[in-house]
C-alpha cells in the first residue's frame, strides 16, 4: 500500500516541475509589463522628446482611401509606436526575439 502515495508524490512532483517552467514565462511577462510606453495622443515630436530616435521607422501604412488613414510606425527596442498622423493611437511590447519559443499547444 506504500505503493499509491510514492505515485502520488511522483505525479505532484512532475506537476510542479511543468508549474515551475509556467511561472517562468509568466515572471518575463509581468516584467515586461512595468516598461514605460507612450501613451495613446502623444504627438511624434514627444514621443521622440521622450524617448528618443527610434530604432527604426516602418514604411507607412493605409491611406489609400480618405476613410482609412495612414498609420505609421517607430520601432523601439522593447516597444513599437503606432501613429495616426502624427498622434500615438497604440503601443505594444516586441518580442523577446524572432526565435522565442512558447509554450506547446494543447493536445487535441
Amino acid at each position: 500500500m506504500r505503493l499509491i502515495p510514492s505515485l502520488a508524490l511522483s505525479a505532484l512532483l512532475c506537476a510542479a516541475g511543468a508549474a515551475s517552467a509556467d511561472t517562468l514565462l509568466v515572471d518575463r511577462a509581468q516584467h515586461k509589463a512595468h516598461v514605460a510606453l507612450p501613451e495613446r495622443g502623444l504627438s511624434a515630436a514627444q514621443v521622440q522628446a521622450r524617448f528618443g530616435v527610434p530604432t527604426e521607422k516602418l514604411d507607412p501604412r493605409g491611406g489609400q482611401k480618405r476613410q482609412w488613414p495612414t498609420i505609421n510606425r517607430w520601432v523601439y527596442p522593447a516597444f513599437t509606436v503606432y501613429f495616426e498622423r502624427d498622434r500615438v493611437i497604440d503601443a505594444v511590447l516586441n518580442q523577446a526575439h524572432t526565435a522565442e519559443v512558447g509554450p506547446k499547444p494543447a493536445i487535441r
